[in-house]
């Protein structure tokens, strides 16, 4: 495919391929988005472990939209899943194609989901323009992601996703979490770690759905977050040495709950949708107040600094030009000339690295040159 050949082609040159995808990011950002084009429509960015419920959940909230007589804007960004249970407006493996990304590049399924949509990513500003003109007819943007979850934790393709899609949509990342897997403190305490790490690096509004409440009741895991002493009794139990580091690591995110939303939602029967559209709500109002001044801040500082290289790239060219007007003419090379004011034609590089580089002071003398040599040409005339 057309992807593939781009990143074999970058390969060639020996282009960084992390340096391809910022470089991507950037651009998608500018096209997409300006301080003044981000619509009301909440973007949801459903992530979670494998098995935690995140298809099943991106049904549901479809669903209920639908029922509600709206319209959804649909992604699917899992290459390797067969069959979607929901309708899909962009689709990944209409793009990329999963198992001959893993027979190309000799990968497991693992390594083929994350190269998959690494290359993907390579298109996502094609994707933003869709999205873009759909979003404000739709009642809401929901993207569906691989289980992959290091995609989005430490690889150039999940912030390039996270941060585009921020500069033109409210956008919100939910957390799903298997609350029948994380009855377990230790466990809990390792998907919350998930989810603080995901949260930082994304800095974008942020919900925890604490899936699966239709078998286990999530109260447990409200208390858990609210209660400290809840949780070290809960750990009272746990022998391992891993629950040493699981009682400090709850002092460390005591802070980080605090500022957390946590809505229990069961994706099976549908308890909780309401709970959980009421705090994407919410969190779309956090993007406006906190977030969106934020990235306005930063694209104003990119733009100023985009302004100043380009100043400083033409004054070197006004530099440059005014060091070309200095080269002799051939009739007048028998005057005398002092080896630090003269242009060498040719020579070697750091003979030329010295013109390039020439300051101010250096012009103003060669400028002085300039007139004199004028006013020796003007003698020869008359």
């Amino acid at each position: 495919s057309n992807s593939i050949f781009s990143i074999c082609y970058q390969r060639s040159l020996k282009v960084p391929l992390e340096e391809s995808f910022w470089r991507m990011a950037s651009c998608a950002a500018e096209e997409g988005a300006t301080a003044d084009s981000v619509c009301n429509t909440p973007c949801i960015l459903v992530l979670g472990m494998a098995g935690s419920g995140k298809t099943t959940l991106v049904q549901r909230l479809t669903a209920d939209v639908a029922a509600r007589g709206k319209q959804p804007y649909v992604v699917n960004l899992d290459p390797a899943v067969l069959e979607t249970p929901y309708p899909v407006n962009i689709d990944i493996r209409d793009t990329v194609a999963y198992k001959d990304v893993m027979k190309q590049y000799k990968l497991g399924p693992n390594g083929g989901i994350m190269t998959s949509l690494n290359l993907f990513a390579t298109r996502f500003g094609d994707v933003l323009e869709f999205v873009k003109k759909r979003a404000p007819e739709s009642e809401c943007v929901i993207i569906d992601t691989p289980g992959q979850i290091e995609v989005f934790t430490w690889s150039a393709s999940g912030a390039i996703i996270t941060e585009a899609l921020g500069s033109i949509l409210p956008t919100v990342v939910v957390y799903v979490m298997d609350t029948e897997r994380s009855t377990n403190p230790v466990t809990f305490m390792s998907n919350m770690l998930y989810a603080c790490s995901i949260l930082y690096k994304t800095k974008l509004p942020f919900i925890v759905a604490l899936n699966k409440t239709d078998i286990v009741n999530h109260q447990f895991a409200l208390d858990w977050m609210n209660d400290f002493e809840a949780y070290q009794i809960a750990l009272e139990a746990e022998t391992s040495y891993v629950s040493g580091l699981a009682r400090s690591m709850s002092l460390v995110l005591d802070e980080f709950y605090q500022n957390l939303r946590a809505v229990g939602v069961s994706a099976a029967t549908g308890l909780g949708v309401s709970d959980f559209f009421a705090a994407v709500t919410d969190a779309v109002k956090e993007y406006h107040t906190d977030y969106k001044p934020e990235i306005d801040r930063l694209r104003q500082e990119q733009d100023a600094k985009k302004s100043e290289s380009s100043g400083n790239e033409f004054d070197k060219f006004r530099e440059d030009l005014a060091a070309s007007d200095t080269v002799l003419d051939p009739s007048l090379q028998d005057e005398p000339q002092s080896a630090d004011k003269g242009i060498h034609l040719g020579g070697d590089l750091e003979e030329m690295d010295e013109v390039g580089s020439r300051t101010h002071e250096d012009d103003d003398e060669s400028d002085a040159q300039f007139r004199r040599q004028l006013g020796a040409r003007a003698a020869k005339t008359s």
